[in-house]
């Protein structure tokens, strides 16, 4: 079987979710014996050596190329990746008014329809959780059966980091932790800070940050606590990344939504307890083994980073992850949607 993994063109400049996303399930594809090609536009695509192309994202960023894959008869399924915080009664009268304009005004687009339109097209969806599920098939009108739910994974190696590597450069371990991006508002970096700034315990924020206003608030605010250390970025594959998850006590991600949020899975198998947005699908891969939070109140976030500090450490969650959501099981689920496709 060979297949083709497509997406937006900006992933290498934001890294993040979706790009481990892409290469661990090509990495564990191809020990299942799929050949996984990544689509170069400034190569020559040969349509005859391609069985399925695989879309990940589907918005705006991807909407060209899923358009003319479907002009040119190219099969493709798609990974979503797509959550609102909209109920799908919202997401309905956006569609319609939008449907409505179209009859007066060409050119008039939501976000919504992009995405409505590239799973219309695709052979199969494959949303992260149930949740984005419904949102497609209520909100948006995808046919319920060609939706097929594939989680997000975590590498089984997070489960073995070294914590002696961060304590030995940093000085620290036992803190509270966060990775991601520190700017873009989803992500609710800065609640989070003033969050840690009341509660005084040491904390650690990995991620690069954006020049945006709220990014520069965050460094700004970060600066004026004592026990906040921001560290701009680490590799997904770094040793150092990995110890920062084995050193830390608490893995706080409380931001707006999250589907789940592959950090909190790569520290929750490293034994670190999660802080945790609800919104997103997050109870789907964490269930009972997280204190959720409401990412708008400061308040919330300090209390549930509070009671995690003071609850006794288990290996329950870890044991969780590693039967659910290695990139291994998501390889199969994954194979399992192309072969029915194919078939």
């Amino acid at each position: 079987m060979n297949i083709t993994f497509a997406t937006y063109q900006s992933l290498s400049l934001l890294h993040g979710g979706p790009r481990v996303q892409i290469l661990q399930t090509k990495n564990e594809l191809e020990k299942l014996g799929v050949k996984v090609s990544l689509f170069q536009p400034w190569e020559h695509y040969d349509r005859r050596s391609c069985d399925l192309v695989h879309l990940f994202s589907a918005n705006l960023g991807t909407f060209h190329l899923a358009s003319v894959m479907n002009n040119f008869n190219i099969p493709f399924v798609s990974s979503s990746i797509f959550f609102t915080e909209h109920s799908p009664a919202y997401i309905r009268s956006i569609l319609g008014i939008s449907k409505t304009l179209k009859r007066f005004k060409s050119g008039i687009w939501t976000s919504y329809d992009y995405t409505q339109q590239i799973c219309n097209w695709s052979k199969a969806v494959l949303p992260n959780t149930a949740d984005e599920g419904k949102l497609l098939s209520d909100g948006l009108g995808i046919p319920f059966k060609k939706i097929s739910v594939v989680p997000n994974g975590v590498e089984a190696r997070f489960e073995f980091g070294d914590p002696a590597l961060f304590k030995k450069k940093y000085g620290i371990e036992n803190f509270i932790l966060n990775v991601g991006h520190v700017g873009p508002a989803r992500k609710n970096v800065l609640q989070l800070i003033r969050a840690l700034k009341e509660i005084g315990h040491q904390a650690v924020i990995i991620g690069k940050v954006s020049e945006t206003p709220e990014g520069k608030q965050c460094l700004e605010e970060a600066r004026q606590a004592k026990n906040i250390l921001i560290i701009d970025g680490l590799e997904n594959g770094s040793e150092m990344l990995a110890s920062a998850y084995a050193a830390c006590k608490v893995f706080a991600l409380p931001s707006l939504f999250e589907t789940p949020g592959i950090a909190a899975l790569e520290a929750g198998l490293a034994g670190a307890k999660i802080v945790i947005t609800p919104y997103g699908g997050t109870r789907e891969y964490f269930g009972s083994h997280a204190e959720y939070v409401e990412p708008r109140s400061v308040e919330s976030i300090k209390n549930g980073i509070m009671k995690a500090l003071n609850t006794q450490n288990t290996s329950t969650l870890r044991e969780h992850i590693k039967k659910e959501f290695l990139w291994s099981a998501v390889a199969e689920k994954t194979l399992a949607v192309y072969n029915q496709v194919l078939q």
